[in-house]
């Protein structure tokens, strides 16, 4: 499956931000996702997109839209998932919306773009730089689908849609350990809070213990989904890496010929801060 590694700026007068939502609208579109929404008219523009899965008869519905302040000098994406899609309601209003703001730029943005049939990823660089990262569509469950029909998470960088710009020093990945930023549907229809491994171990990444390369070689380990009423799957084509003798934006190509790409954490730079995204 495809990938997208390049920048969007304002040029051609208009904004960054503005130009990542459609750059994701083309790529999604002209690699097997349907484009059920995409209004630029507004302030807030937005994307609704629905995929079909691996089967070809899924329906997995996901969304990014605009959020943006003048005054206040942010210019954010908003990552969402959804349960379904009613053309007459607005963005926020879907069914099941679950809603995670990514702070971004009006400026140059560096991305790296990811998907296939059930999940697309992103991860941007921007502003100073930082890194900013959205998850949004399928995981793979440890269940078959008669047990778990929609197993979908919703991966942004911060909780809910706040006024926050990209040098905030507190906001942080979706995937390390427990945060409300991250959302796995249950087969209630609520999006609950899990925790992700291996962040949620202390003694595999904690602040005191690092995992380490041998021969440039680093452990890929998965990101695994849970809480304390189980063990729910793990994130497709996401793993933890060691950040010991790492840096961001390295690469390096697994056994099946992928290519993937290491990510830190915001402005975050210790072992532990960093995560690896595959090229699909």
């Amino acid at each position: 499956m495809p990938n997208s590694i390049d920048y969007v700026d304002n040029s051609g007068g208009t904004l960054a931000h503005y130009n990542m939502l459609q750059r994701i609208r083309d790529f999604a579109g002209d690699n097997g996702w349907e484009v059920l929404r995409y209004d630029a008219a507004p302030a807030n523009r937005e994307l609704i997109l629905k995929g079909s899965g691996y089967t070809g008869e899924e329906e997995i519905f996901v969304g990014f839209r605009t959020y943006q302040s003048v005054s206040a000098d942010y210019y954010n994406l908003v990552a969402a998932g959804f349960t379904g899609y009613v053309s007459g309601n607005s963005f926020d209003t879907q069914p099941g919306a679950m809603l995670s703001g990514v702070p971004a730029h009006n400026n140059r943005i560096d991305y790296w773009l990811t998907l296939n049939p059930q999940r697309i990823a992103l991860t941007m660089k921007v502003g100073t730089p930082v890194y900013e990262a959205a998850y949004l569509g399928k995981f793979l469950p440890y269940a078959r689908p008669s047990q778990y029909p929609y197993p979908v998470v919703t991966g942004g960088m911060l909780n809910g849609v706040p006024a926050t710009r990209f040098s905030d020093t507190s906001h942080s990945v979706p995937y390390k350990g427990a945060r409300a930023n991250f959302g796995m549907r249950f087969n209630t229809g609520a999006w609950r809070q899990v925790e992700c491994y291996p962040w949620n171990n202390a003694n595999l990444a904690g602040a005191t213990t690092q995992q380490r390369d041998t021969g440039a070689n680093y452990p890929r380990t998965p990101i695994v989904l849970s809480d304390s009423q189980g063990v729910y799957g793990e994130l497709d084509g996401l793993i933890h890496v060691s950040g010991f003798n790492n840096a961001v934006e390295n690469t390096f190509v697994d056994a099946d010929g992928k290519t993937w790409v290491v990510f830190q954490d915001v402005w975050r730079t210790g072992f532990n801060d960093y995560y690896a995204l595959r090229m699909d």
